[in-house]
């Protein structure tokens, strides 16, 4: 039987992160049977919706029957985030397609050769530059999904470097978003919190700037470390086994047979560079150009696919050839829509019981008694709570900043802390929460299950929430501002 192409999202990660996005569906559905409903208004303000944070009524429990949550999944397609998982799943199938392409067709090879030889034995350095790379992108441009067309790329990497999928996934999706967390001028969290808060934009950047490079040494520790000790003894690697699979189905190469191959493919190399130049082009400007930001994620699927489609056919393989490696990254990754519908739908079920507002009424009455460092604590962890139903920064920004902000002034806390606390809240859990797409979406692309991720990055998260803690504190007592 051939090795298909791409990424193939084995049943095992599928199953395991199926039951566990059930369990969470059924924990929300019976939330909205103990919790009391209750809504906030809603006001427009500069085009958005936001809340009056002293409209909040108590209302009667709708009617939501429990067979609904099970009907969750489809429901959620016709709701207000219906667009935006389409747009997510059409990225996937994109993208799945694409890379089979690329693995399928020799190109993959060709461009980790060309990088191989560029740096040489400097592998560690290389290390460095791509994860430094990946944390700029997010903390400057806020770029985030928008990097996983490249994580197959780097996991390849990894593995021809003598690592494992984990370095791989390090160095490329747990690097944006570390960037993303460690925000500079992120525009869709700092951005967007600042402007609702009446600060001036990207002000307070030194203390950010100052968090950033602590939060760079940090990781960098983290994966260096890990990826000496695989590199030292393969076996200590938590996916050693899975990876396996990988080795076989792609030996270790000679890199001066692969440099051959490279000149052979120059026509594919040259196309799929052009569309990767456009792509660097969409990531860079959507920041700055609301039609471009508004499409980002779609065009850069576009990009993606025609530049591998188009570079697969240039590759001199037989048409055929092509289209059943793009068929087989498409078979390989649709299952990850079901589970992506699943997590979409734990929102779904929480707003449509009613109960989203209420959850925070209550948070936000508890902020109003507290000192400010307490207040920032809260900020940090209802920020963190609501990340596990909304995975937007910009979406939870406006649900919350118009609650958080006049409490925080009440309890003496600066907006610019307050700003802060939220962006840490939203930003260091996109990527441990299982109802956060990315992550399936990234986990899907490899032999990665959830739990071995969870296992792994918790000693992350160990060092890196202390030293957030330890941020807040020091902006609270300088009176972090301008106000």
């Amino acid at each position: 039987m051939d090795q298909k192409s791409g990424a193939q999202i084995s049943k095992k990660a599928f199953i395991q992160s199926f039951v566990i996005l059930l369990v969470i569906m059924l924990i929300a559905g019976v939330l909205t049977l103990v919790v009391p409903a209750g809504s906030y208004t809603r006001v427009e303000q500069a085009g958005r919706q936001v809340i009056d944070p002293a409209s909040y009524t108590a209302l009667a429990k709708p009617d939501y029957p429990v067979w609904r949550w099970f009907t969750a999944p489809l429901e959620v397609l016709g709701g207000p985030d219906g667009l935006t998982i389409i747009v997510i799943i059409f990225f996937l199938l994109m993208v799945g397609a694409s890379f089979a392409v690329l693995d399928g067709s020799g190109i993959l090879r060709a461009v980790i050769a060309a990088i191989v030889k560029r740096f040489g034995g400097r592998k560690y350095l290389l290390l460095a530059l791509i994860s430094l790379f990946f944390m700029l992108l997010g903390a400057f441009f806020g770029i985030f999904e928008e990097v996983l067309p490249l994580v197959p790329i780097m996991i390849a990497l990894s593995i021809y470097l003598g690592w494992d999928t984990l370095v791989g996934l390090g160095m490329s999706i747990l690097a944006v978003n570390m960037g993303f967390s460690a925000a500079v001028t992120n525009p869709f969290t700092i951005g967007v919190a600042q402007k609702l808060a009446g600060l001036p934009l990207f002000s307070g950047a030194w203390l950010r700037i100052l968090f950033f490079i602590i939060t760079y040494g940090l990781f960098f520790l983290f994966l260096s470390r890990y990826a000496r000790r695989v590199e030292k003894n393969p076996a200590a690697s938590p996916v050693y086994v899975e990876d396996q699979g990988y080795r076989q189905n792609h030996p270790a190469f000679d890199l001066q047979q692969e440099l051959i191959a490279d000149t052979q493919l120059k026509a594919s190399l040259t196309w799929f560079g052009a569309f990767a130049l456009g792509i660097l082009a969409v990531l860079v400007s959507a920041p700055f150009i609301t039609a471009i930001s508004d499409y980002s994620l779609p065009i850069v699927a576009l990009l993606f696919f025609a530049g591998g489609m188009g570079a697969g056919f240039f590759s001199g393989k037989p048409k055929r050839v092509v289209w059943k490696a793009a068929l087989d990254g498409l078979q390989g990754i649709a299952p990850g829509i079901i589970l992506i519908l699943m997590a979409s739908s734990i929102k779904y079920i929480i707003v449509t019981g009613g109960i989203m507002d209420t959850i925070l009424h209550s948070a936000s009455g508890a902020l109003a008694k507290a000192t400010p460092f307490t207040s920032s604590l809260l900020v940090y962890g209802l920020a963190l709570f609501i990340e596990f139903f909304i995975g937007s920064g910009s979406a939870k920004a406006f649900l919350l900043m118009p609650i958080l902000l006049p409490l925080g002034d009440l309890a003496g806390l600066t907006r610019q802390v307050a700003v802060t606390a939220y962006c840490f809240g939203d930003g260091f859990s996109n990527l441990a929460y299982p109802t956060n797409p990315v992550l399936l979406i990234a986990l899907g692309l490899t032999v990665v299950t959830y739990p071995k991720w969870l296992r792994w990055t918790l000693r992350l998260w160990a060092v890196v929430v202390p030293i957030t803690l330890v941020f807040l504190a020091l902006a609270v007592a300088i009176h972090y501002g301008p106000f």
